[in-house]
């Protein structure tokens, strides 16, 4: 989604946004308090959006909501002691299905805490799992061709749903 986010802005705003994916696969928010310094703060983004939840949720890390809910909490205020005007946007992602799911009985949990961390902290929270819930429940098929491996947005989910929704959120 983050390529589909910069092609949105080359388009409407040629050369003046870069997109950097500072994220990596299969990691969960105590990874990314470990590298918060090097790969976000140092790079002093105007804008930066946050989702650990789905990898939170992954039994074998046996990262509690509440471990989750402080290392988000100890991300934001790093990121803001840096730099107090940068934007924080926080997410949920689509729910996991089969055999993902059962690795994530509790996702549920998670993703509420972004919510509740969202407003606690009057933070702009783009839920997207709602919406995959839709697409899951109307229309198995259109669900497994956006979330080809049952986790991951393909590129077409990412084109189709994710992106969509943050511009929308951002008001773009």
């Amino acid at each position: 989604w983050a390529q589909e986010l910069q092609k949105a802005f080359d388009g409407r705003y040629p050369g003046q946004v870069k997109v950097i994916n500072s994220g990596q696969g299969s990691m969960w928010s105590t990874w990314g308090v470990e590298n918060l310094d090097e790969r976000v703060i140092a790079k002093n983004p105007d804008t930066v959006i946050i989702e650990f939840g789905i990898n939170d949720a992954y039994l074998p890390y046996e990262t509690s909501v509440g471990l989750a809910r402080s290392n988000l909490e100890d991300m934001i205020d790093r990121i803001l002691a840096s730099n107090a005007r940068c934007e924080i946007i926080l997410m949920t992602m689509n729910p996991p299905v089969d055999i993902h799911l059962g690795r994530r009985p509790n996702i549920g949990a998670y993703y509420q805490m972004y919510r509740d961390v969202a407003k606690a902290r009057k933070l702009l929270l783009v839920d997207h799992h709602p919406t995959w819930i839709k697409i899951l429940e109307s229309d198995k098929a259109l669900f497994d061709r956006y979330v080809p491996d049952g986790i991951h947005p393909g590129p077409e989910g990412c084109a189709k749903v994710i992106a969509p929704a943050i511009l929308e959120a951002l008001g773009l």
